[in-house]
């Protein structure tokens, strides 16, 4: 007896007509945005060896991948991700390549959370990779062509910007256990205090642990870096507050009023990916970011090529409901006239309807065996001209 024959895998949907629209003007809008800049698109395989995603820093857990076999047996997944892939093709065949790289990708990525409720395992990302530079001109192209990608869904926007640093600089000074430390980044992302001060409190009441459990609710504007300065007194969380001031103010200039840009030193996602700056963006309806990304300076090495880099990925599935949501659907694509053939004349009626669509229109060829079918299919998709291809004559009826 077959269970699953008439529905779709957890976490997968099928898309229809408009939906298909939706995601089509997004990957268009975003490929533009991205090509105008000076990005070239490339592809990376949907399988990759499991071993590209098994590097010392386990960026994704193994829990979280797609995996099967080749006919060799050996351990692949289905691509979770879009930057580790370029992040290999950079180090083997574009190692000779002139630097700065400015890449850009459109493709589907696939990960399982099964905690997550509504949620989609295969999710198309749409970003630029901009390799070989640590300049801060890289960090605030990046950050521009981000708030660009947002601005260009005409919808309210807000923009986060942190620095994985600080969090870095106090969490190394605790004694702790990896794992200990990555609970603790969890609990800043997800700014749960009351389990977060729960867990700091074990490892006593000091500077570092008093930091920790105020960092995530630095957030907001300028006046975030001199709380941040008066909490944690050191030199070396300052030069990380002092670089994320001047991106930020350069950030705030560059968008105007467009939108709302804060800083949020309890951005600490992806602890061994990122290295610098990060960044998460929103649009208003969607609680979750469309946007994310930041600078991940050691992640190439890890594949054998020590060179900078800075991105972001778009979540288009996400940008998609937001429209949905909005009932903003386009129109679906108009169709001009439909030819019919009477019997015999089929022929004819495939070069008249070619014609047509020289010139421009959307036709279709009838698919019925009466005119009066024609016309009802006509009336019913809203096609304002009907076609006759008798013989010689051609007849139209409106």
């Amino acid at each position: 007896m077959k269970n699953y024959d008439l529905i779709t895998p957890e976490g997968t949907k099928d898309l229809l007509f408009g939906e298909c629209i939706v995601r089509r003007n997004i990957e268009k809008t975003l490929s533009r945005i991205f090509r105008s800049r000076g990005y070239s698109e490339m592809i990376t395989p949907g399988l990759e060896f499991f071993d590209v995603f098994n590097l010392n820093s386990r960026y994704f857990p193994q829990e979280n991948l797609y995996k099967l076999t080749d006919s060799k047996g050996r351990l692949l997944v289905m691509r979770p991700d879009s930057t580790m892939p370029i992040a290999r093709v950079v180090a083997t065949r574009l190692r000779d390549a002139v630097l700065p790289l400015k890449l850009c990708y459109n493709q589907t990525v696939y990960r399982t959370e099964p905690a997550l409720k509504g949620r989609s395992d295969e999710i198309v990302q749409a970003g630029i990779e901009l390799i070989g530079s640590q300049q801060k001109m890289a960090d605030l192209e990046v950050i521009s062509t981000a708030v660009d990608s947002l601005k260009a869904f005409g919808m309210e926007f807000s923009l986060e910007i942190g620095h994985i640093g600080v969090f870095k600089e106090l969490v190394g000074r605790l004694e702790a256990t990896d794992k200990e430390k990555d609970s603790i980044r969890k609990l800043i992302e997800t700014k749960n205090f009351p389990a977060l001060n729960d867990m700091l409190d074990t490892f006593g009441n000091n500077p570092v642990t008093n930091a920790l459990k105020k960092l995530p609710a630095l957030f907001g504007g300028e006046e975030v870096f001199e709380k941040a300065e008066e909490l944690i007194p050191d030199e070396n969380v300052k030069h990380i507050l002092d670089e994320l001031r001047e991106i930020y103010t350069d950030t705030v200039e560059i968008c105007g009023n467009d939108g709302n840009i804060t800083v949020d030193l309890g951005l600490v996602n992806k602890t061994d990916y990122y290295t610098g700056v990060i960044i998460k963006g929103y649009l208003q309806g969607h609680g979750d970011e469309v946007i994310s990304g930041g600078r991940y300076d050691k992640l190439i090495s890890e594949f054998g090529y020590d060179v900078p880099a800075v991105g972001f990925a778009v979540n288009v599935n996400a940008i998609s409901k937001v429209i949905e949501k909005n009932g903003v659907f386009p129109a679906m694509p108009k169709i001009d006239a439909i030819v019919y053939a009477q019997e015999g004349c089929e022929v004819a009626a495939v070069k008249a309807a070619k014609e047509l669509r020289e010139q421009g229109l959307v036709v279709e060829n009838a698919l019925f065996d009466d005119i009066e079918s024609v016309r009802e299919y006509a009336k019913e998709k809203k096609i304002p001209k009907v076609v006759v291809i008798d013989g010689e004559n051609t007849e139209e009826m409106i």
